[in-house]
Formats: C-alpha cells, sequence, structure tokens
C-alpha cells in the first residue's frame, strides 16, 4: 500500500510538470540496479559526454530509492517525489537499467525516447513476465508500455526478452551491450600492457596475497530466504575444501553478506562491496555461480566457470524456473555439493570449448563497437 502511494505521488508531480515542453536535449537517467561506472547506463552517459552534443544529464540512482524505502535521507526523499518527477516530465531521452514501477502510472509523451539498457547481459533464469505473479506482473507490464528502445547482444535473446517484458519484437535492438564493450576494452588493455591492473587493484585493497589464486563466487539473489544460513554453510563447506592456494572471494547479497562476515576463515575474501562487477571480473582466475547472468560477462574473459547448483532441483521446480535446460546450457561443469566443486578445482576440469561455443550463440558480434552503435541510434 505504501509503495502504491509513492507511485500515486510520482505520477501525480509528473503530470503537473508535463505542462512544461520536451527538452530533446535533457537525459534522465534511471539507474536502480547499477549505478556504478561500469553499468550500462553510467557507460552510455560517459559516451554522450566525450562527444559534447550539449546534453544535460539528471540521474534517480539505486542509493537514492533505497533511501526513499528507508525515509533515512529526507533531502533525497524529497528530491525523488518533487524533483525527478519534473525531470522525467522535460527530458527527450530516458536511460534505463530496470523496471520503474512509478511508470506504470504516467503516459510519456510520444515524442520521448525511452531506451531499455537491462542490467542483466542475457539470462537463465525466468524474470520479468515469465516470473511473476498477480499485480506485480500488471505494474511491471504496464511500466514497460513505454520503452521504445530494448538493446540485447543477440536475436535469441531479443526472443525471450520480448516475451519478459511483454513488449513487441519490433523494438527490441540486437546490437549488443556497453558492459561487453567495457569488458573486451580491460581484456585489450590487459593484452597490450602484459600487466592485469584490476587484479592489482583488488589485491591490493583487500590485502590478498599475490601467490593466491581468486575464486569469485557470485551466487544470483534469490527470491525468497535471502538471509537464509544456506548459503553460508555451502560456503564455509566450500572454503575448508579448497586447495590452500586459492581465496574464496564473496560476491553476495548484503543479508547474506552480512552473516559471512561471521565466517572469519583466512582463505574467504567480501568483495559484496564492490561497485565494479567488471573490476571482479578481470581480477579473478575462477568464477563459481549458479544461476546468474554473470556468466554472460565472465565468459569473455574465457576464464574457467564452475556451476555450484545445490538447490537446482528445488529452484527448478518451485523456484523461478529456466528458459533452456540447465545443465546442457550453461558454458562449464555443474556440481550439486562443495565437495563436487573443490574436486573440478583439483582435477582442472573445464571446457574452453563450450566456453567459446556460449559466446558464439550469444555473442554473434563481438567489436567492442555496441555502445557507438546505441548512441547513434538514440540521437538518429
Amino acid at each position: 500500500m505504501v509503495k502504491t502511494v509513492g507511485y500515486f505521488i510520482f505520477a501525480l508531480f509528473y503530470n503537473i510538470s508535463r505542462l512544461f515542453p520536451v527538452d530533446e536535449s535533457r537525459v534522465l537517467c534511471i539507474m536502480t540496479h547499477d549505478d556504478g561506472e561500469d553499468g550500462n547506463v553510467s557507460l552510455v552517459v560517459r559516451e554522450l559526454k566525450k562527444r559534447n552534443m550539449g546534453y544535460s544529464f539528471s540521474c534517480i540512482t539505486k542509493s537514492e530509492t533505497e533511501a526513499v524505502k528507508s525515509f533515512k535521507d529526507m533531502g533525497k526523499l524529497m528530491a525523488f517525489f518533487f524533483v525527478r518527477p519534473y525531470q522525467m516530465a522535460r527530458a527527450g531521452i530516458i536511460l534505463m537499467d530496470n523496471v520503474f514501477l512509478p511508470m506504470a502510472y504516467i503516459r510519456l509523451r510520444s515524442n520521448v525516447k525511452v531506451v531499455q539498457l537491462w542490467h542483466g547481459t542475457g539470462t537463465i533464469k525466468r524474470f520479468g513476465q515469465d516470473a511473476n505473479t498477480g499485480r506485480l506482473k500488471a505494474l511491471e507490464k504496464r511500466a514497460n508500455r513505454s520503452i521504445t528502445h530494448l538493446i540485447v547482444n543477440s536475436e535469441q535473446t531479443a526472443r525471450i526478452y520480448a516475451q519478459a517484458f511483454g513488449i513487441d519484437a519490433s523494438r527490441i535492438y540486437p546490437m549488443g551491450l556497453p558492459k561487453t564493450d567495457d569488458i573486451l576494452n580491460r581484456i585489450r588493455r590487459l593484452e597490450i600492457n602484459k600487466k592485469n591492473m584490476e587484479k592489482d587493484a583488488v589485491y591490493g585493497r583487500y590485502r590478498i596475497p599475490g601467490d593466491k589464486k581468486l575464486i569469485l563466487y557470485a551466487p544470483t539473489f534469490r527470491d525468497e530466504n535471502l538471509g537464509s544460513d544456506i548459503t553460508i554453510r555451502q560456503v564455509k563447506e566450500l572454503a575448508e575444501l579448497l586447495p590452500r592456494d586459492y581465496i574464496l572471494g564473496l560476491r553476495l547479497h548484503p543479508f547474506v553478506a552480512g552473516m559471512a562476515k561471521k565466517l572469519e576463515m583466512d582463505n574467504i575474501c567480501d568483495l559484496s562491496g564492490e561497485k565494479s562487477l567488471s573490476e571482479l571480473i578481470m581480477a579473478s582466475d575462477i568464477l563459481i555461480t549458479d544461476y546468474s547472468s554473470i556468466i554472460f560477462e565472465y565468459c569473455l574473459t574465457q576464464k574457467p566457470m564452475i556451476f555450484f547448483a545445490y538447490d537446482l532441483d528445488e529452484f527448478e521446480k518451485h523456484g523461478r524456473g529456466f528458459y533452456r535446460d540447465y545443465t546442457a546450457y550453461v558454458p562449464g561443469p555443474v556440481a550439486r555439493t562443495a565437495k563436487e566443486v573443490a574436486d573440478i578445482i583439483n582435477r582442472g576440469e573445464y571446457s574452453n570449448e563450450l566456453i567459446r561455443a556460449f559466446n558464439a550463440i550469444n555473442f554473434p558480434v563481438l567489436d567492442g563497437e555496441a555502445t557507438m552503435r546505441i548512441i547513434d541510434l538514440i540521437i538518429s
């Protein structure tokens, strides 16, 4: 009920602000999932600023919406309900990385471009219209009706996203995402300079010994039981079984990360507070995940991935479920227990061929020019 009142207040002040004309040089950035420098929206904004075309920018950030939910920062609360609706009403371009539910109560003007740069580069698990139910599903569909451009990596992803967002395929553009460009640029810099700047930075910040290999453990954010101790038990067991020359770097949901701090094990490093996922991808030697979309960025590095799906049956039957057969689709070995994960690492049972095949399917064009194509589309 409280959220609904908030949506109505935002929409009310938006409608009042419609008295002012749209300014095509105004850009509103909705970064409620990823407001870091290597998020899709931030990367597009950076390139637009480079071109010096006279655009002005305003933002709705993840930290701002979190402050609104908690009622802790009156300044951010006032800005969200009174300033941001005005900025939305005046904006000629809206860039977003998430569904923004107040838009379910708003009718944007026909000359406004709404570019959805979804935070996930791809997806394994069902989401949006394919996973939600009831009122949330209806609100998301109404909010998504304003999208004029949904940017994806491939035709295959376009088909899934048309269904998940509930929009017509004619509004989906398979031209690649800025995150992909960012990872490719980091890989090229490493190849040229023969120096892994991201690894040096992360190892320095967390005092990780240089002779240790870093495993990035980044499980998906589960819809329920985020504070459950199941993940913590798996982390503890995995850390106990790992070879001595490995450090387990945790990228967990904040609720779970808070519990993980209590483990106090020498070979565990909590990386959950890091804003740059791209930096962690470059700094690590192996990825352990389950159903997270991080694999669509990590696969570009062609480094090993292990899929630790300890609750696969439960997730498939009672969770969101998947778009494809999970074990056949993921580009790496699937483990059900921490011991199986440790055994895979000890034996080095990885497959570069699986990763290359995965890349070929999901990234038909990998030229590092996706951001340029998106900007040309926006300003055309």
